[in-house]
């Protein structure tokens, strides 16, 4: 499949030129850009190695040392750039830990027109918190990266050079897989305090009347009057301090499901910036299940950004899916993933730890 930018007057069109193809091989206006790099990932090789020209066939035993080598700098440079590095320049971090001066997000501001944005304010950056939920999703899988590489590289340890690189085409470094814990687990910890600031901003947008503010108390009014009525859903909906921005969930399990008889608490904050800024899902209630991490991060996909209740509805959805098509993004919870997608035996024990913890919601 090729893809081309193509301007068409003032718009910028994705395009994509491919073979007819069999049914359901064609393009669908379904695709979007995350389904596209999934596809592309799939076909991308596990041995970067043998993707070098003349390597394509390198199967002696030194070559099979370069392809161990050349994964582990791969992997650990990946971590570092790709991903701590630019959570770090998002959050305003430098590498060693202290932080950037940056312009505060502490008061909320409202702007009623155009004019009166000035150009001191943040760049638009469209990727930017869906950068920081992913984060949150993945980091035990980070953190396990970390964990094995630290086993099988210690600090300090010199890249090998591999015998295609050469000045200016290389990759150079030491793995440093100490330091880079450090720095995954701060990015954490100024997440969940962004996340608790958003709490702050929204008392001072409800206090000055802005529009988010109303418009998430109307959402919370529209939501509890409508799950009174849905027989199919119990749940109940509560404003934390009476903040629009912070909702308290407390789910009872559906019957005849492995969530029956569980009561669970997931508390769901707002940004001031909703929606361009999602809500960041969390549960308070401890829980072992493939959706939801360790540090009880939800992973979910409401079908609209802008609508709470759509919100909930994912929330719902993805703990209570029973039979769902295998999607690589919900790889959130490492452990509960190899059971759910293992073995019949591996299933079986998924559902008794899933039931246990059922359990214990209501002790």
């Amino acid at each position: 499949m090729a893809l081309s930018i193509q301007a068409e007057g003032d718009a910028d069109k994705l395009s994509s030129r491919t073979w007819r193809g069999e049914r359901g091989e064609e393009w669908s206006s379904a695709q979007g850009l995350e389904s596209i790099l999934i596809s592309i990932q799939s076909l991308m090789s596990s041995n970067p190695y043998e993707n070098e020209p003349g390597f394509e066939d390198a199967k002696s035993d030194h070559d099979k040392k370069n392809t161990a080598d050349y994964v582990a700098k791969i992997r650990h440079e990946t971590l570092r750039i790709s991903i701590i590095q630019r959570l770090e320049d998002f959050l305003g971090i430098n590498p060693d830990g202290t932080l950037q001066a940056r312009p505060s997000q502490g008061e909320y501001q409202e702007y009623e027109h155009e004019e009166s944005i000035d150009d001191s304010l943040p760049t638009f950056e469209p990727f930017k918190d869906l950068f920081k939920r992913r984060f949150l999703w993945y980091y035990d899988s980070y953190l396990i990266t970390i964990t094995e590489g630290k086993a099988h590289a210690k600090d300090d340890l010199v890249f090998a050079k591999m015998p295609f690189e050469c000045s200016g085409n290389g990759m150079d470094g030491k793995f440093r897989y100490s330091e880079l814990e450090r720095r995954l687990k701060f990015i954490r910890e100024m997440l969940e305090k962004e996340t608790d600031g958003w709490a702050a901003e929204g008392l001072n947008a409800k206090k000055k009347e802005s529009g988010i503010a109303a418009n998430l108390q109307r959402q919370f009014e529209q939501s509890v009057e409508s799950y009174k009525r849905d027989d199919n859903v119990t749940l109940d909906l509560e404003l934390v301090d009476q903040n629009p921005f912070v909702w308290q969930i407390t789910y009872f399990g559906r019957p005849m499901t492995n969530l029956d008889g569980g009561l669970f608490r997931i508390r769901v904050s707002f940004s001031p910036r909703f929606p361009e800024e999602q809500p960041r899902v969390k549960f308070e209630t401890p829980m072992f299940h493939h959706r939801i991490s360790q540090n009880g991060v939800v992973c979910y996909f409401p079908r609209r950004a802008e609508d709470v209740k759509s919100h909930i509805e994912g929330i719902i959805e993805a703990l209570e899916e029973e039979s769902p098509p295998y999607d690589p993004r919900t790889m959130v919870n490492p452990e509960a993933a190899k059971l759910y997608w293992g073995s019949t035996d591996d299933k079986k024990n998924y559902n008794r730890r899933l039931r246990r913890a059922v359990q214990r919601s209501m002790e």
